[in-house]
């Protein structure tokens, strides 16, 4: 059964967190998007980032799911999830940030936006992976995003394909076509911590900032330091 209103012009999925890369795609692409998926997958900032993922969605018109992904916490082994380790501070680039990766997550997330795709008649999905991402993340990089493309078009019968816009962006790049577009910051989520306000220490954080300032807009975030 379809799970929303079938639009000719919008044909695609998109992996939406409520972070800033994924809002800035959602409105930059907003056009062709026919629904907008978040997982739940047991983050410790899931509670922070889905409602502002939830928010968007409400404001522009586009159908909006959750989807529990609670088996992740109890098999998987990352600092992000709960009951993990500490986040840890400091700049993606250092070697302790990769205890924040959580195995094939993209790729998990990915063959469900698939499946929801083609069980729509939906030709694509999208997500928002950087340039940035790529230290860190397997699966965010040009190898898997064109590997993972080949392979859901292979496994499905209407040939989905996997968009990625933004794979050779620079998360300034992605600010600056936020400010192009008018987006708010303030209304989205980054901070891996999940506490009342951003720490303002961890890679993500780091990397929010960095990319607030370089694209010349006045950080709206609320920082604990």
């Amino acid at each position: 059964m379809c799970i929303f209103a079938a639009d000719m012009k919008k044909d695609t999925v998109i992996i939406l967190s409520g972070g800033m890369d994924s809002v800035t795609l959602l409105y930059d692409q907003q056009e062709r998007i026919a629904l907008a998926v978040s997982f739940d997958y047991g983050s410790k900032h899931n509670d922070r980032e889905i409602p502002f993922a939830r928010l968007h969605c409400e404001r522009i018109g586009i159908p909006h799911i959750v989807i529990p992904l609670d088996f992740m916490t109890k098999y998987f082994k990352s600092s992000l999830l709960e009951g993990g380790e500490e986040i840890p501070e400091g700049h993606y680039a250092d070697e302790n940030m990769k205890s924040t990766v959580v195995p094939f997550r993209n790729g998990i997330m990915l063959s469900i936006a698939v499946g929801i795709a083609e069980s729509n008649d939906l030709r694509f999905v999208m997500m928002a992976n950087h340039a940035g991402d790529h230290t860190i993340y397997p699966d965010c990089t040009p190898q898997f995003v064109d590997a993972f493309d080949e392979a859901a078009r292979a496994g499905t019968f209407v040939k989905v394909g996997l968009l990625s816009p933004f794979t050779n962006w620079t998360k300034a790049d992605i600010a600056r076509r936020g400010k192009e577009l008018g987006i708010n910051y303030a209304e989205t989520w980054s901070c891996y911590k999940g506490e009342e306000k951003h720490c303002g220490k961890c890679g993500t954080c780091v990397e929010r900032r960095e990319a607030l300032s370089e694209a010349g807009i006045e950080d709206p975030t609320e920082y604990l330091d």
